[in-house]
């Protein structure tokens, strides 16, 4: 049923219902009034003397004065018909005000129908224009005008929804941009190898040999993008089943798998770790902590440090990664954390700048704040705060 045909209803049964109340309080005045007290006044006798001038009380018996028997069925008779009259003047009243209510009853309806149209005419607009919106032409707006009342309030939160699915519509469509872009160079370095392959005339089984190995590598490349990809994809999803991590034991994890690459690089890693519980997925967790590390190993200076500390706070616990490094224009911090954005661009690097993207994916899906520094001697300093560990729900 429409909330127009609803409203309407509803007005009229609350004007039917207030109407037959009204109608029964003044039936009972009315009729309560003249039970207690029925008034006769006799000027003169009916031999036209003045004989007597009183009002019957009651039962119509004077009071205090001797009467014939005459005078008794005359006051009989006045006080017959003072009630006849009364009854027909209730009876009337009661017929004419059902006739009255019937008839307002419809005007009622009319003027509910109206009303009803006049209060869902705004909702009837923010409808229409609503349905105009698509991914197009989302930047459009309801722009309500008006009072500031429940109605402006909707269309204010709608706008505001409107502007998030923008937003989110607009960093979709540059992710997609910037995946199709980091996915078409492994391919198209892929093809110009296979064709060089096929077109050689020359080609020896060590020259296929040298193709097939540069052909790994691209390959891996493009499993470790569509890793980073999902990955992405998952964090952005949310957490499945949060459980007690402690940082510690995964940073101590990461840092043992980093030991080889750190030698062959020459850097110093400096771990400070203490115990610290949070409550989250623990592979993503520990995946965080792997992309800060290959972070600040990846955009380090030869003979370089890497700082790895754990520890708790008041209201949480936390993680920091420093590094050496280039130095890092300050308005380039926040661009480092979007998807695909690197300082610089280094064809073959085996990085695709979704690090820090991952890293800060993470970080929100556990209510966490991330935290990004460029030091002014070189390099980043990169804090990430837990909220403090929840205790799992026992569920039955």
């Amino acid at each position: 049923m429409r909330v127009l045909l609803r409203l309407t209803l509803l007005y009229s049964v609350m004007f039917l219902v207030s109407g037959a109340v009204l109608l029964a309080l003044t039936y009972f005045l009315v009729t309560q009034s003249g039970a207690g007290v029925s008034m006769s006044s006799f000027n003169t006798s009916p031999s036209g003397d003045q004989s007597f001038s009183n009002i019957f009380v009651g039962d119509g018996t004077p009071e205090g004065v001797p009467l014939t028997e005459t005078e008794r069925r005359l006051i009989e008779a006045a006080r017959l018909g003072a009630a006849q009259q009364h009854a027909e003047f209730g009876h009337q009243l009661l017929v004419k005000s059902g006739i009255a209510l019937a008839i307002m009853s419809v005007i009622s309806a009319v003027l509910g129908w109206l009303v009803a149209s006049r209060v869902l005419r705004p909702l009837r607009t923010m409808t229409d224009s609503i349905q105009l919106i698509s991914a197009r032409n989302v930047h459009e707006r309801l722009a309500f005008t008006g009072p500031r009342d429940e109605l402006r309030a909707l269309a204010d939160t709608v706008d505001g929804l409107l502007g998030r699915l923008e937003t989110a519509l607009d960093s979709h469509k540059r992710f997609v941009a910037n995946a199709a872009h980091e996915l078409r160079t492994p391919l198209t370095l892929e093809h110009a190898l296979l064709e060089e392959a096929i077109i050689d005339p020359d080609a020896t089984v060590e020259s296929y040999r040298e193709r097939f190995a540069d052909l790994v590598v691209v390959s891996e490349q493009q499993a470790k993008l569509l890793e980073s990809l999902l990955v992405l994809a998952t964090s952005e999803r949310g957490l499945d089943r949060p459980e007690p991590v402690d940082l510690s034991e995964l940073v101590g994890n990461v840092l043992r798998a980093a030991e080889p690459r750190a030698c062959k690089q020459n850097l110093t890693i400096g771990e400070w770790v203490r115990p610290a519980r949070v409550t989250g997925d623990a592979a993503l967790v520990e995946r965080l902590v792997a992309n800060l590390v290959d972070n600040a190993m990846s955009y380090n200076i030869p003979d370089g440090r890497v700082e790895v500390v754990t520890g708790v706070t008041g209201d949480g616990c936390f993680v920091a990664v420093t590094n050496t490094g280039p130095p890092v224009p300050p308005e380039m911090v926040d661009r480092l954390l979007h998807p695909f954005q690197r300082l610089q661009r280094t064809a073959g690097d085996g990085h695709h700048g979704l690090g820090l993207s991952i890293v800060q994916t993470i970080a929100l899906a556990h209510s966490a704040e991330l935290s990004v520094r460029a030091r002014s001697e070189g390099g980043l300093a990169i804090r990430v705060d837990f909220p403090a560990e929840r205790q799992p729900a026992i569920s039955g």
